[in-house]
């Protein structure tokens, strides 16, 4: 959402339409700013700033103590319509989520549209404005959701996200903070292309496992699911190659591995599925899935890459170059729930006495 403390308070009071407006604790207790108005921000008042710097550049600012009842009312109409569209939703804050909507509602294929569906809807029910980014993985939609705002829409397709990214200014990477960004500053690292050139091992001595995650981000991959709340619908695992793969058997290797690991992590949530479930995203970026199940529980993680396998023969692998490959297990239930076996047709012959 848009600023969006400030944004519900100038909608709920005409008068401070177009008035630098912030949110937080007052100036005279030691207060903090929560949020603040775009008319606010122009001044440089920005979020945690202490409530007394921000009255210092922007005397004429209102300051308004925070409603967080009324802001999570408004949270709650926003994620209900997030819940019309999908339920693949990842809540990280009262005013920001992320959806997967590779499976939607309205069965649209295009995310944009969506994205624009969602806004005007938002906009309409609400009164507020948000800003949507749309792209392959969580990582550079969240940029490009920060990109244009307010009121904006950031598309970073595949085939654009080299170019974004190698021109991305290094403090706009989300995950690089204040510290690092000027460590990095201080090697004459400015951009995304300046960061693409540091080797891995030199990042994770600079900043341990994080160096790893700036290796990857720089350059597009981001393997992390959209994790909603609740008794998971699904268990994936997901793996992304630094080089796209041909051979077969080393992908029927990767498959198992990545198997074993779902299986483990249904069994630590107590649940078990019925249905297998593979994807593959191809060199160029075209991402196909395939599912099988049956009547009774997959019963090991072996059973799972087997089917996985299974499942690799009916796709192109092999003759496209993969760049990705996923292995779900889904309709989950309880391992305690009693298991009922579909008998077969026809139905073995019994005695009645």
């Amino acid at each position: 959402m848009d600023a969006f403390f400030a944004s519900v308070e100038q909608r709920d009071r005409p008068e401070l339409r177009g008035v630098p407006v912030i949110v937080g604790g007052s100036p005279e207790r030691r207060g903090v700013v929560s949020t603040c108005s775009y008319e606010a921000r122009r001044y440089g008042v920005h979020s945690a700033m202490p409530s007394a710097s921000a009255r210092r550049l922007c005397p004429e600012a209102v300051f308004i103590e925070p409603d967080h009842r009324r802001y999570t009312i408004e949270s709650n109409r926003i994620m209900d319509i997030f819940r019309e569209v999908t339920g693949m939703i990842e809540q990280v804050s009262i005013d920001e989520a992320y959806l997967d909507v590779t499976e939607n509602a309205f069965g649209w294929s295009s995310a944009t549209r969506l994205a624009r569906y969602i806004k005007n809807e938002i906009r309409s029910r609400t009164g507020l404005t948000a800003s949507a980014g749309v792209s392959y993985n969580k990582f550079l939609s969240k940029i490009a959701s920060d990109y244009q705002k307010p009121d904006g829409l950031t598309v970073i397709p595949p085939e654009k996200a080299a170019e974004f990214l190698d021109a991305l200014a290094i403090e706009k990477f989300h995950g690089l903070g204040k510290v690092a960004s000027r460590k990095l500053r201080s090697m004459n690292i400015r951009s995304g292309a300046d960061l693409k050139k540091v080797d891995l091992p030199v990042l994770k001595k600079l900043f341990g496992k994080s160096g790893t995650w700036f290796y990857y981000a720089v350059r597009g991959i981001d393997d992390r699911c959209v994790a909603s709340a609740g008794d998971p619908k699904s268990i994936s695992r997901e793996s992304t190659f630094t080089e796209d793969l041909s051979d077969i058997r080393e992908m029927r290797i990767i498959l198992r591995t990545l198997a074993r690991k779902v299986y483990r992590r249904a069994c630590r949530h107590g649940m078990v599925g019925k249905t297998a479930n593979l994807k593959v995203k191809f060199a160029d970026f075209k991402t196909v899935t395939r599912s099988c199940g049956s009547g009774t529980v997959i019963s090991s993680g072996e059973e799972l890459g087997d089917l996985a396998v299974g499942l690799l023969k009916k796709t192109d692998a092999g003759v496209i170059p993969v760049r990705l490959l996923g292995v779900g297990i889904s309709s989950l239930q309880s391992a305690d729930a009693p298991q009922i076996e579909q008998l077969k047709l026809p139905l073995p012959e019994q005695n009645i006495s």
